[in-house]
């Protein structure tokens, strides 16, 4: 019978500090894993998932672009991820895939005893109605922020997440081109993946405001147009993804493994290497 193996599914993969992380949860659990990132590109993430069950696979995570093509591959889902129609976690049980979703776990985990914000009362806007805007939406509204303003690209887009949430006295979607008129907001969370082309969303500087976060939940060279913007308009704090993606795996190693281990040291371990980091996972 094949050993358990674990691995990051997304396209591209090769930047992703996810087996890294792994790897240390493992030493620090005394745990053996046997962890690696995997390139499928969404016509081939179908037979990639296939050939690792085949081999052994055992669990895995998800990033961009596939998280929700995950969450419609999974035979069973959790209610986080149903709720937003979006996976960034399998667990192997038996003959099928359950998929979950960590990313609203982590980053709100991150936020609130890494960063120390008290997200309740925020009013929060989220830029982006993807994969990854998805994981999070609904995990800022359990937070207790005081309303969600969804704005994408593609409007259809913020529509149909605003929808999946259920809440439309709290979740409002808008156009990009004219959040300006919706005033200040406490929290702004950058979910698009434009920081990769090394632009930003045309956002003013009315959205900020004297006590603003502003979050991407990209990290390392993808995190810096955005927050680059942010500290250019006064935000009080900006913080990139890399606590997230530490977090979210964590939540992730949980589900797999029983334990939930201590991320401090990897963090702070991550942050000092100054590693050359250029998406969000």
């Amino acid at each position: 019978m094949p050993s358990p193996r674990y691995a990051v599914f997304g396209h591209p993969v090769a930047h992703s500090l996810s087996p890294r992380i792994h790897a240390a949860f493992g030493r620090q659990t005394g745990i053996a894993i046997d962890y690696t990132a995997i390139d499928a590109a969404p016509s081939a993430f179908t037979e990639a998932l296939t050939a690792f069950a085949t081999s052994g696979g055992t669990g895995a995570n998800v990033t961009l672009p596939l998280k929700e093509a995950a969450f419609a591959l999974a035979d069973t889902q959790s209610e986080r991820a149903q709720r937003v129609g979006a996976v960034n976690t399998l667990v192997r049980r038996g003959a099928t895939w359950h998929g979950d979703n960590t990313d609203g776990a982590g980053l709100v985990r991150d936020l609130t005893d890494r960063h120390g914000l008290d997200l309740r009362g925020r009013r929060t806007l989220l830029i982006g109605a993807g994969g990854a805007a998805r994981g999070v939406a609904g995990a800022l509204l359990e937070a207790g922020v005081d309303g969600l303003t969804i704005v994408n690209r593609t409007p259809e887009r913020a529509d149909a997440l605003a929808d999946a949430l259920g809440e439309p006295g709290r979740v409002h979607p808008r156009y990009l081109e004219r959040v300006g008129e919706a005033g200040e907001f406490d929290l702004i969370v950058n979910a698009t993946s434009a920081g990769r082309a090394g632009t930003v969303p045309a956002l003013p500087r009315a959205l900020v405001g004297m006590r603003t976060a502003a979050v991407d939940l990209n990290y390392g060279e993808a995190s810096v147009p955005f927050l680059a913007w942010a500290r250019a308009h006064g935000v009080r704090d900006a913080i990139d993804g890399l606590g997230m993606l530490v977090e979210q795996a964590a939540e992730s190693f949980a589900l797999w493994h029983g334990v939930r281990p201590e991320t401090d040291a990897v963090f702070a371990s991550l942050q000092s290497r100054n590693v050359a980091l250029v998406s969000a996972d």
